[in-house]
């Protein structure tokens, strides 16, 4: 799986096209005369909802802004070649919401995704068996089939976590959600079971907040971090029954501070490890 995916070309390719737009002092009917197009393309455009970006759009409206450095141009087309591609997830995009679509791209993408859940293991962590049971049992009613292709996909997503250079994942999960059975007692077994394996490698570290701990400052419901390489803000994804969540401004801070305490708030990677291990019979 790529790194990188048309996605979140085409996201960066709206956002320099923005950037640019605005430092040439160019409005946004100007831009829209420069395509022959109407205003919403160009807003279109600028939010990165455009899944096709096509190369003489971005060749014109680099042409009117005045952008004459030749290597910022063809990284520019380049994205846009690479944003006109299609993502892994491509085949399953009628049953996938826009935000989880682009949280697939961003957590592929991701350095780090440090992750809370209440009441269930968390998605990465998941096995096929626990995630179907999952699927079955969820808000929506869903056929055989749908049901699958849910399981494929995060099986898919899965793939970040392996390789040369893997995503590195810090998973906080609520002590009930070890005990909430899923799927029948083989099914979890065989779940807290990966749980420890999943915990021996290097780039994955496991915490569990004991029932002991008492109240915590997430008790309000799961979330997930996500940090990117270089310069590019974090964002936080959340998940509840009306839908996803994407935030990608000043509201990432606060989850930060949130998961700084739930780490002090947790067993060690040592007695977690040894909690899962005697809970999975082991």
């Amino acid at each position: 799986m790529p790194r990188t995916s048309p996605t979140l070309r085409r996201r960066e390719l709206s956002k320099r096209l923005k950037e640019l737009r605005e430092a040439a002092g160019v409005t946004v009917p100007e831009a829209a005369e420069a395509l022959g197009c109407s205003i919403d393309k160009v807003h279109w455009i600028e939010r990165g909802e455009w899944n096709r970006p096509r190369w003489r759009d971005v060749r014109d409206l680099l042409d009117r802004y005045g952008v004459a450095d030749e290597r910022l141009r063809a990284y520019l087309m380049e994205l846009a070649r690479e944003g006109g591609q299609k993502d892994w997830w491509h085949p399953y995009r009628k049953m996938l919401s826009e935000a989880y679509s682009t949280y697939i791209a961003f957590e592929g993408d991701a350095e780090e995704l440090l992750t809370f859940e209440l009441a269930v293991i968390p998605g990465l962590l998941q096995t096929e068996d626990y995630a179907r049971a999952l699927n079955q049992a969820g808000p929506a009613e869903l056929d055989i089939d749908e049901i699958e292709r849910r399981v494929k996909i995060r099986a898919e997503r899965q793939r970040i976590l392996e390789g040369d250079d893997p995503v590195r994942l810090f998973a906080v999960i609520d002590e009930a959600a070890l005990h909430r059975t899923v799927g029948g007692s083989e099914v979890m077994r065989a779940q807290l079971k990966h749980l420890v394996e999943m915990a021996a490698r290097p780039n994955i570290t496991l915490q569990v907040i004991p029932f002991d701990a008492g109240p915590h400052p997430a008790t309000g419901g799961r979330f997930t971090i996500i940090s990117f390489p270089g310069q590019d803000p974090d964002a936080v994804y959340i998940e509840t029954i009306g839908g996803e969540l994407l935030i990608e401004s000043e509201g990432v801070t606060q989850y930060r501070r949130v998961f700084r305490r739930l780490n002090a708030d947790a067993l060690s990677t040592e007695d977690t490890i040894a909690l899962i291990g005697r809970m999975a019979g082991s």
